[in-house]
């Protein structure tokens, strides 16, 4: 049975595409391949659940060197999209490039590129935070020196090694979420997605990691991070889209984006709803 299609149009603003999502084969591949071309490419990518279009055909590309913040309210399709980037869920529409390889025709090419932090991550958890990282890199084909080294630098600089022989299940949300980074890391990729990546992480160890992703933009890596916090996306990314019911509202480069506003002000003006609180009189009486 053939996939359903998808037929709506997307609304442009700034540079977001018109095209449906409706002929994936008739989108081509960002020229040049590999040597050339945004580190990420993203042409007419949907999907559908049941009756439900989470993503409604998104073409994006997201420049190499830059650190792109993707922002949008719960449910706005940004995991899904990640997802579908990353290989981790077909698309029904549309198709994804790494680097000039297409994830979906040419998976073990694009995978070998990318470092991912997918949200709500299943872990081998019964293993040592050093455990998990080295296997992270076997798995990835690393030699097993190469991969203790590199999982022992990787603990040192994010502050596990005082708990790398704990088991990860004994492990807070935030050291677990740094592990699950260090796996990300270790194979050195050329582009990491990083789903929510400072959530549930102390202030020392988000500048830590704001560090270690500077230095690897610096190096001419891409990153890639899902995020609710606008100061934060604001204050780290050079590039930003904003989406919203599973469509690019705006993208471009950070200033650009938020036309003056700060990237709050711009996302509730896209996105709309309210800030104004009505009701709740009782919150401000006060009583003994």
């Amino acid at each position: 049975m053939s996939e359903p299609s998808m037929t709506e149009s997307q609304t442009t603003e700034r540079g977001t595409s018109s095209t449906a999502a409706s002929a994936p084969a008739d989108l081509p591949a960002p020229r040049g391949g590999p040597a050339a071309g945004p580190a990420v490419a993203i042409r007419g990518l949907g999907k559908r659940f049941g009756d439900v279009i989470a993503v409604k055909g998104i073409d994006l590309d997201v420049p190499r060197g830059s650190f792109f913040g993707l922002v949008g309210p719960n449910g706005a399709g940004k995991t899904t999209t990640l997802s579908m980037v990353t290989g981790l869920l077909r698309p029904t529409v549309g198709q994804a490039f790494v680097l000039g390889h297409d994830v979906w025709a040419d998976p073990v090419a694009a995978k070998r590129l990318l470092g991912i932090l997918p949200d709500g991550l299943r872990t081998f958890d019964r293993l040592t935070g050093l455990q998990l990282i080295t296997y992270s890199g076997l798995l990835r084909g690393m030699p097993r020196e190469l991969a203790a080294e590199r999982a022992t630098e990787l603990v040192n600089a994010l502050g596990l090694a005082s708990a790398q022989g704990k088991l990860v299940v004994d492990y807070s949300a935030g050291m677990t979420k740094k592990v699950t980074l260090a796996s990300a890391l270790i194979h050195g990729p050329r582009v990491l997605v990083l789903d929510e990546p400072f959530e549930a992480v102390d202030p020392v160890s988000s500048a830590t990691i704001r560090s270690i992703l500077a230095d690897f933009v610096g190096s001419g890596g891409t990153v890639i991070l899902s995020s609710h916090v606008m100061d934060l996306v604001e204050r780290i990314c050079s590039h930003v889209a904003v989406i919203a019911d599973g469509r690019v509202l705006a993208h471009g480069g950070i200033e650009e984006v938020r036309e003056g506003q700060s990237l709050e002000q711009r996302f509730v003006s896209l996105v709309g709803g309210t800030t104004q609180v009505e009701g709740l009189s009782w919150l401000r009486t006060s009583s003994d």
